[in-house]
């Protein structure tokens, strides 16, 4: 189930960012935020396990920033 999240999760993400309706400059917050979560909790020795979820938010939020931006 663990590699799991990386895959579930964006596809659940795509549609409820895609709902907010944010500028792009938005959405490059949004990554930038989740990058930096990731960051921080591939220091933390109980987050590691957890490692994909802020990932694959980041990876959503790119998805929907080229696709908007198309």
């Amino acid at each position: 189930m663990a590699s799991g999240w990386g895959v579930l999760l964006p596809c659940a993400l795509l549609p409820l960012l895609g709902w907010g309706d944010f500028s792009v400059t938005e959405l490059r917050g949004i990554i930038v935020a989740a990058m930096l979560a990731t960051l921080s909790m591939l220091y933390h020795p109980r987050l590691r396990h957890f490692l994909l979820i802020p990932s694959c938010l980041a990876m959503a939020g790119g998805l929907l920033a080229v696709l908007t931006h198309l």
